[in-house]
């Protein structure tokens, strides 16, 4: 079934674990992909790792401008048209109480996870195509508190506010614009999560998040690359506006 076909789509944080298994799951329903990641040597093994025909990457730090035009038109030019944007860049800083917190880490969340998100709107959404579809990664911490994670849990709280107001001015040319909340997700990042908060135990850490999850375990990234093709894909023509939660029941609990 070849849900995106004919589609592109840029990908950012596309050498990260949700990136990665999106832009595969994307390549696999049809669509040409071109991923976004600020490391270069990332981003090769990325496509290497996917060795596909239909995809691309691109260099880029979200949090600038300049490379935001870059990556759109990169895009632009070797596939001539852009159908979705997965907003999917970011970073979690470290674990501090905001008493404690750096400044200069908090400056660079806000700058990679919020300001990377509305910069990636202000170049994307005008050169996307009519009923095109935006996709920005919160996180179950955009809709509640966690300890030592404040600059995080903000900028995430804070693209539901970008992501409800770019529904509303793009409604008109047929653009959905939502967001997707994860738990916490087997990656990388939660690799480095846990080890911040504890690092003589790390494993702890992971055992406490999963206690909160009534499915008792985290997600995998593929699981929330689904969600990111639903509403990528026609099947969600009607949704705009909305936060979609893949978290296992852990908002519930």
């Amino acid at each position: 079934m070849e849900r995106l076909k004919g589609k592109v789509a840029i990908i950012t944080g596309g050498a990260g674990g949700i990136g990665q298994a999106s832009a595969k799951l994307f390549l696999e329903e049809g669509a040409k992909v071109v991923i976004v990641d600020v490391n270069k040597e990332l981003l090769e093994k990325a496509s290497c790792q996917l060795d596909h025909e239909n995809l691309s990457y691109c260099v880029a730090d979200v949090s600038k401008a300049r490379d935001n035009e870059k990556f759109v038109e990169y895009t632009l030019e070797v596939y001539d048209k852009i159908d979705i944007f997965f907003a999917n860049a970011g970073i979690e800083g470290t674990s501090k109480p905001l008493a404690e917190y750096p400044e200069k880490t908090f400056d660079k969340v806000i700058a990679v996870n919020l300001k990377g998100v509305w910069l990636g709107c202000k170049y994307v959404i005008p050169r996307m195509r009519q009923g095109g579809s935006v996709i920005i990664t919160s996180s179950v911490a955009g809709l509640k508190g966690f300890k030592g994670l404040g600059p995080y849990v903000a900028s995430k709280h804070g693209v539901l506010g970008l992501m409800r107001t770019a529904a509303l001015e793009n409604a008109e040319r047929n653009i959905r614009v939502n967001t997707i909340h994860p738990g916490p997700v087997n990656n990388d990042m939660m690799r480095r999560i846990e080890k911040e908060m504890n690092p003589e135990n790390p494993t702890g850490v992971m055992k406490g998040f999963e206690a909160t999850v009534p499915f008792g375990r985290y997600a995998e990234s593929s699981e929330i690359a689904d969600m990111a093709l639903f509403l990528a894909s026609e099947q969600s023509k009607y949704i705009t506006g909305r936060e979609h939660i893949v978290d296992g029941g852990m908002l519930t609990a």
